[in-house]
């Protein structure tokens, strides 16, 4: 008769997430996912199946999580530009965290189909409501109306994964402002 699962998905999910956010997909061991997530390797295998369908529900909860976080700062203001100062200032302030998105990208690019849609859907939500956030800037005088919303909403979410790739570079808390900085201002 087989056991039954005795531990929080989510959890060690998350065990996993922190895992490879740090090392990448090929710099992670099964052995390191066994001690990280608290379970034998058997489970991880019931559970998620290989490493690699381990490694897309990693980038796919991570991802919700992290567009999630984006668009709360995003539309935490009544003010569009407030909200976009906002999202900016919580990528800057996170940006010492390894983002396991950009990790990835940087790791396979899009040479792996499954994790490409799991880029493209976070994507293309966070980037139609920046982009919507930034005509309403726009409507409000914040933001030039000569600028193109769809391409600054591409820009602020490039500019993100060059603020954290510099972070993960060393650059320092007064480096990352200057970065979020510039990219505000090429808003206006």
């Amino acid at each position: 008769m087989a056991r039954t699962r005795e531990f929080d998905k989510d959890e060690v999910l998350d065990a996993a997430i922190s895992v490879f956010r740090e090392h990448g997909f090929e710099g992670t061991s099964t052995p390191m996912l066994v001690d990280a997530m608290g379970i034998g390797r058997q489970s991880i295998y019931d559970t998620f199946g290989d490493k690699w369908q381990l490694y897309c529900e990693s980038v796919r909860r991570y991802a919700t999580a992290e567009t999630e976080a984006h668009l709360v700062a995003l539309r935490g203001s009544s003010r569009a530009m407030d909200g976009i100062k906002a999202m900016i200032a919580r990528v800057v302030r996170d940006a010492h965290l390894a983002c396991l998105g950009v990790g990835s990208t940087c790791e396979f690019g899009r040479t792996r189909n499954d994790l490409t849609e799991i880029h493209h859907a976070a994507g293309r939500t966070l980037r139609l409501t920046v982009s919507k956030r930034i005509r309403e800037a726009q409507a409000d005088g914040d933001v030039a109306a000569d600028v193109d919303a769809d391409e600054a909403a591409e820009f602020l979410l490039t500019s993100f994964a060059g603020i954290r790739i510099a972070a993960r570079g060393g650059a320092k808390g007064r480096h990352l402002r200057a970065l979020g900085d510039l990219a505000l201002r090429a808003l206006r």
